[in-house]
């Protein structure tokens, strides 16, 4: 059984942007050579994650939506009044409950997603910055 690491960037802006990854996973798979086995994604931060998703405007602008619902930024979050400067609080709170890692079966050298579904990168913070993806394919 092999293991394979590889790691690209992602230049992101923060304020829930979604950037659709598919190709890229994709694309180191097919590098790997692998046939088939699993391919984790992990996003080497706490504000932002990784998550299946329809990819499409509607939906792009639903999750925004839903995630400022559910935990809005907020200036009297605990983090942002413990850390002069600090108005992310929020970012880390959609960060935990989203979850930074995915894990997704190959075989025949290809994704195993269903018709509709996308890998997406999720920037839930507050300022732009460059995001860390480590891609593990375990297989044969």
């Amino acid at each position: 059984m092999a293991v394979i690491t590889q790691q690209f960037s992602l230049d992101m802006q923060g304020a829930t942007q979604i950037e659709n990854i598919t190709k890229k996973i994709q694309n180191g798979l097919i590098e790997s050579r692998l046939a088939a086995g699993i391919v984790t994604l992990f996003i080497k931060h706490t504000t932002a994650s990784i998550m299946i998703f329809e990819d499409e405007p509607g939906l792009r602008a639903d999750t925004k939506d839903i995630w400022d619902r559910l935990i809005p930024a907020d200036p009297e979050w605990q983090h942002n009044t413990r850390n002069a400067g600090e108005t992310n609080g929020h970012s880390h709170l959609r960060g935990q409950i989203q979850g930074q890692s995915l894990t997704i079966p190959f075989t025949e050298n290809a994704l195993m997603l269903g018709k509709w579904q996308q890998i997406v990168a999720v920037d839930f913070d507050t300022t732009a910055r460059t995001r860390e993806v480590i891609i593990q394919i375990i297989g044969e």
